[in-house]
This record gives structure tokens, C-alpha cells and sequence, in this order.
């Protein structure tokens, strides 16, 4: 969406409740994009700490993430923690983790400051100028940023305590879930939208980012495996979406791992994501759904760079 950019090379971390990501580049040029499935929110939303094997997880990751960047002329680094360490007692171990292998501090976003780097990310990627307002919905592991926005930026957002893996450990605890767990996931999905101050039905467009719409749509396209070239951008009809998730909630795991562009890190939460999507999109007049790898890490990227 915009002409800027710049010939320094910065490295953005997000580290979320289900991954942690990070992406390399002088933009808008990207040399490196990388994702694990760590599940650093492993139990915190039970416990109110980060679990030990979680922690050891996340920094084998960082291990690697650190090596990549060592390989590239890095002027600038930022690394963005979301909802997990919001939560968490032992927050101060998972800080001095990150700073003893790469150097820097973790920055614990707001929710308006994760809103407005998650819609910078997902809006600026857009070959196709979009209808506004926009609605970019991005649903983490432990949280769901919900911005809308005009050409200029934000206008509206909110950070809601529900995420894929929140709900899934709070409500889904049966393979398959019951009919009764699925229902009190909904309702409790529709409480927090109830309570929501973004006008969702005003999007004239719905653009959808991070793991579990991509997976999602991945499902909706029935993809004979995860491609990022044609998941990327792709327009799939809310009502699709809708069907498709009805029919994923209600399966095992087991069965879900037989979808072949299925990550075994998502499958078992994937069901509580699609119910977050669905629920969002229920409440848009927007008729389609938009898909974005480009999310809040590419936000944190250019935030680097202006």
C-alpha cells in the first residue's frame, strides 16, 4: 500500500501464545520469513505462569532465530511479545531468555499497539486496492485483534482475551468436542463480540491473517497441500468458511490430520480458531473473506523503517 522504504536491514520478531515468527529484510525486500509452533501459552491461562518445557520451546527457536540473523547485516532489531507474557507470573525469565541470545528486550505490546502494527501489516500487503473500511481479524493463540480502518490507518480496534488456544483449553476438552463444549464456545465467543466497540458490520472489506485463517482457508480451497502462493490473497466466500468450519469442529484429530496442508502444532486448537473466524464473520456484511500471510510481523518490520 505504500512506496516506502529503506535500504537497512532489521529483524522483527512476534512471539505469540502459539508461535513465534520472524522475518528478516532491507524492505520491501524479505530475505528471511520463519515460523514455529512453540505453544509458549502452553497452560498459562490455567496456571498464570509459563510452563517450563514451553520456555525451553520457544528458546530453541530463538537458538535458531539468532543464527539466521547473525547470517544478514542487521542495523535494527524488535522483538514483540503478545498476550502470553501479558499473562504470565514468570514473565521476567522468558525477558532475560530473550535478551541473553539476541541482544534486545522484549516489547510487551498494548492491545491498541499490537491493533495498529496487525493492520499496517495486513493492509500494506494488498495487490488489489480494497473496499473501505477494512477489517483486518488476526486470531492468535491467546488473543484477537479486531481493526478497522480507512486509507489512513486505524480508526477502531480492539485486543479480545480469546484465542485459539485459550479456547480450545477452556471449552474443547473432548476428541471430538461434544455439541454441549462447541456451544459454550460459541457463547462465550459471542459474549466478547457482544462487548466488542468495533463495528464489525460496517467492513465493506474482511481481510484475515496469521495461522488460523490461513489454515482455514487452506480448507475452504481444499489445497492438496500448504501453499503460501495461493493462499496468499486468496477470496473465499464467508459462507464457505462458515461450512467448512462447522464441519472441522466436529472432527477428531486424528481426522483433521488426514487434511494434507494440516500443521500438526495447530490441529487440535484449529477447531476453537475456526469458531473465533466464523462468529466474526457472521456478524460482517462483508461476503468474503480475504487472506493475508502478511500480518503483524510485517508491521513490526516497517515500524523500523519510517
Amino acid at each position: 500500500m505504500s512506496d516506502r522504504s529503506g535500504s537497512d536491514v532489521v529483524a522483527a520478531f512476534d512471539c505469540g501464545t502459539n508461535t513465534i515468527k520472524l522475518l528478516i529484510g532491507a524492505l520491501p525486500d524479505v530475505a528471511v520469513r520463519e515460523s514455529r509452533i512453540v505453544r509458549l501459552g502452553q497452560g498459562v491461562d490455567a496456571t498464570g505462569r509459563l510452563a517450563d518445557e514451553a520456555l525451553e520451546r520457544t528458546f530453541a527457536a530463538i537458538d535458531e532465530y539468532a543464527a539466521l540473523v547473525a547470517q544478514h547485516p542487521v542495523s535494527r532489531m524488535r522483538f514483540c511479545a503478545t498476550s502470553a507474557t501479558r499473562d504470565s507470573s514468570n514473565a521476567s525469565v522468558f525477558a532475560s531468555g530473550v535478551h541473553e541470545r539476541l541482544g534486545v528486550w522484549p516489547e510487551v505490546l498494548t492491545g491498541s499497539e499490537e491493533a495498529a502494527l496487525a493492520y499496517d501489516g495486513a493492509v500494506r500487503n494488498l495487490r488489489t486496492p480494497p473496499a473501505y473500511p477494512v477489517l483486518v481479524v488476526d486470531i492468535g493463540g491467546g488473543s484477537t485483534e479486531l481493526v478497522l480502518g480507512d486509507a489512513t490507518g486505524p480508526v477502531a480496534g480492539e485486543s479480545i482475551d480469546m484465542g485459539s488456544v485459550r479456547m480450545h483449553e477452556r471449552y474443547l476438552r473432548t476428541d471430538p468436542p461434544t455439541s454441549s463444549e462447541v456451544a459454550a464456545c460459541v457463547a462465550a465467543i459471542d459474549a466478547h463480540l457482544d462487548d466488542c466497540p468495533v463495528d464489525l458490520a460496517s467492513a465493506a472489506t474482511v481481510v484475515g491473517v496469521a495461522g488460523t485463517v490461513l489454515s482455514i482457508t487452506a480448507g475452504v480451497l481444499d489445497l492438496p497441500t500448504y501453499d503460501k502462493s495461493v493462499i496468499d490473497q486468496a477470496e473465499v466466500l464467508a459462507a464457505d468458511v462458515l461450512a467448512f468450519v462447522d464441519r472441522l469442529v466436529g472432527m477428531s484429530i486424528e481426522e483433521r490430520m488426514a487434511f494434507p496442508w494440516m500443521h500438526p502444532g495447530r490441529v487440535d486448537v484449529l477447531g476453537a480458531g475456526g469458531l473465533i473466524l466464523s462468529r466474526v464473520l457472521a456478524r460482517c456484511s462483508a461476503a468474503t473473506l480475504v487472506a493475508s500471510e502478511a500480518d503483524i510481523l510485517d508491521g513490526i518490520a516497517w515500524s523500523m523503517v519510517r
